[in-house]
């Protein structure tokens, strides 16, 4: 059984996780440049790089090119990443700084067992590929014999729930807090099991040439180990996943919090899926003693347990050794490392360079152990007069979203008092979580790069499987405070923003304030806009999944979201792929209301007055500068494809140029006119909170 922990199923992030590429000279650069005092932006005179405005294009037309078009058409994306853009610039300043991290802990005259033993022989052992290239794949050995041993199904069920094979499974598991009893945590059940990155990729037209090349990488993977029979294993390892694939629910139904709360006690999961031997699995995954489970996707996970029953146990043996390699084809030789690479870099996403060996392994250690280095981050890097900054802006949201709701046309007094009662409950993380994790369980070991990847699986398992049974603790983060991103969780109605988002564009003290609320606040209102999206709105202000809307209220709500994804379906970055509305739902909702409410907090923020004209540009303008700005990005093609298929985001085109054409006061700081091809005429504009 698959395991991965997330902070919580409903999880709505600003971006998705990319990688990302920056312009900047270093850690050690930064620590002097903060240290120096500065009353200056650090883009532009105000805070927007107006050298990237091509003023030969009408905002009207293509507000994202009228304000990102000279990089666009200069700017050329690195050989080792797929996209490019403002969030790629602080994912590797962040990057850099880390770096610096780690090499200081591994510099130290550290004790056996200390963190920063742990940090810098994790970090070592990834970078030594010779060692890697030397032991070859005996270090897989010992794991390919278990599954080797297997005799039946049941045996088979236990392997795959076993932390430390950690292979795919049909049905994955995971620990989060429970959404409809939100004072405790709860195993969630869910469809898995695929090595391609949805269903799409198997079962859709406009995938078809991706599939035999992905199974030329099983058959190479299993090949490079030695396995008998290669060709015909990897055959057998596709038609299992392709059968899968037809069973999982497609992304945009996965979103639907009303569907995916199924509630069965042990008996009743063994009743509802007889066919998969249950409790083999949860034994050896550490939770026999758990009685009840929420099945996400029920009937999928249903016709997977007939799939795991009717698949012979030779084709999964096959299945969990291919899926072994695949997961730690990184800590493996370099013949599977390239050949991975190759298939979900270069084939899924078209990067033709796989990054350097160093940042990669920066990854790998934010992975196991990101809190310990996040610790240090933000005692280096993140000052404490930016989350005072920060605390002011999202009580101005706060206040101007409440103001917003008091004023709906749409809803009801019943609903807006409820509504209210959950903005005052919000909670906002800022920066970095009040306690840190303890590794003190996590065993590293020196030269051992497979091992200490298995360790650090089986740790992370083991602490998450350990919160079962006790209080939800609210201190706990899902998001390592050197991420450049953000989220918002339903069960814990929070707001989480780490230290490494809080840099220019999005964030900067020196900035005009007009930028500020047109880049972080709108990020403040994106992620405070996911409890009143489509499936945040779900859960009250307790985090509790009910309906606290009356019908006419939702029907209405229902009407202008319908609106709103018309216009979003009529989008197509690549020819053939549209954007889904179902989708991209949630995170187009918190676009809009978002950046409606930054625009309202900054009014406020004015006291009445005017904002000045700074060089040439209103107050008005800078904001709207300042939202395109954040979004600026280029995708290779197979990337942009991947994204449409799998991301709830729309790509970032539409981020700009799909939200300010909602909003009347882009039209009136532009002068945007029914002549404009961005123009929508006043009630076809969608404004929901």
């Amino acid at each position: 059984m698959k395991r991965f922990l997330l902070c919580g199923v409903a999880v709505f992030a600003l971006a998705a996780c990319g990688q990302n590429k920056d312009q900047q000279s270093g850690a050690e650069a930064d620590k002097t440049e903060m240290a120096a005092a500065t009353t200056t932006p650090e883009l532009g005179d105000f805070g927007v790089d107006l050298a990237d405005i091509d003023p030969e294009v009408d905002p009207g037309d293509d507000f994202f090119r009228y304000v990102n078009g000279k990089w666009l058409d200069t700017f050329e994306i690195p050989e080792e990443f797929s996209s490019y853009g403002s969030f790629t610039v602080l994912f590797e300043r962040s990057e850099d700084r880390v770096k610096s991290i780690i090499e200081d802990a591994a510099k130290s005259d550290a004790r056996p067992g200390s963190l920063e033993q742990k940090i810098g022989e994790y970090y070592a052992s990834f970078l030594d590929t010779a060692a890697i290239d030397a032991k070859g794949f005996a270090v897989v050995a010992d794991d390919f014999a278990k599954i080797d041993a297997a005799q039946n199904h049941e045996d088979i069920a236990a392997l795959l729930g076993n932390p430390r094979i950690g292979a795919d499974s049909p049905v994955g598991a995971f620990i989060s807090v429970d959404s409809k009893q939100t004072d405790q945590y709860t195993v969630y059940l869910t469809q898995a099991g695929l090595g391609m990155p949805n269903r799409d990729y198997y079962l859709d037209d406009k995938f078809a040439d991706k599939r035999p090349k992905y199974l030329a990488y099983i058959e190479k993977a299993l090949t490079l180990t030695g396995v008998d029979d290669a060709a015909a294993k990897a055959q057998s390892i596709l038609d299992v996943e392709t059968k899968m694939a037809e069973a999982h629910w497609e992304p945009a139904k996965r979103r639907n919090r009303d569907l995916t709360y199924n509630l069965k006690t042990r008996d009743e999961l063994k009743a509802f899926a007889p066919e998969m031997p249950w409790d083999a699995a949860f034994d050896a995954a550490g939770l026999g003693d758990v009685s009840s489970f929420i099945v996400r996707e029920d009937d999928a996970i249903q016709n997977l347990a007939k799939i795991f029953a009717e698949t012979p146990v030779e084709t999964w043996k096959a299945y969990m050794k291919f899926h072994l390699l695949n997961a730690n084809a990184a800590v493996l030789p370099s013949d599977l490392d390239e050949a991975s690479f190759a298939f979900f870099g270069t084939e899924l996403r078209g990067t033709p360079k796989q990054r350097e060996r160093w940042k990669r392994g920066v990854a790998a250690v934010n992975d196991a152990m990101g809190e310990a280095v996040g610790k240090v981050y933000v005692e280096t890097y993140f000052p404490a007069s930016s989350k005072e900054q920060m605390q002011d802006l999202v009580a101005n949201l706060r206040a101007a979203l409440s103001q917003r709701i008091d004023t709906l046309p749409w809803m009801g007094d019943e609903t807006k008092s409820q509504a209210q009662a959950k903005l005052q409950k919000f909670t906002p993380k800022i920066g970095y979580p009040d306690k840190w994790r303890d590794y003190s369980d996590l065993t590293v070991a020196e030269g051992e790069a497979y091992e200490n990847t298995l360790a650090a699986n089986v740790f992370e398992w083991n602490w998450s499987i350990s919160r079962l049974g006790g209080p939800v603790d609210k201190t706990e983060w899902g998001m390592n405070p050197q991420t450049v991103n953000a989220y918002y969780s339903p069960p814990r109605n929070e707001i989480v923003f780490p230290a490494a988002i809080l840099q220019a564009p999005f964030f900067d003290p020196n900035a005009d304030p007009a930028v500020n609320y047109g880049g972080i606040g709108a990020v403040i209102g994106h992620e405070i806009g996911h409890g009143f999206d489509d499936q945040g709105r779900k859960s009250d202000g307790d985090g509790v999944l009910r309906d606290w809307w009356t019908q006419e209220d939702a029907a209405n709500f229902h009407v202008l979201t319908e609106k709103l994804g018309a216009q979003y379906a009529t989008y197509e970055p690549v020819p053939g792929f549209h954007v889904n509305p179902e989708l991209t739902m949630g995170e187009n909702i918190g676009d809009v209301g978002g950046l409606a409410m930054a625009y309202h907090a900054y009014k406020l923020s004015l006291n009445g007055d005017e904002a000045p004209v700074l060089d040439g540009y209103t107050g008005d303008q800078r904001f709207f500068l300042a939202w395109a700005q954040v979004w600026k990005r280029l995708n290779r093609e197979e990337a942009l494809k991947n994204q449409v298929a799998t991301d709830p985001h729309s790509p970032a085109r539409y981020r700009v140029n799909g939200v300010v054409r909602n909003m009347d006061a882009w039209y009136d700081a532009f002068s945007v006119t029914e002549e404009d091809d961005l123009y929508l005429p006043p009630a076809d504009r969608v404004q929901i909170w």
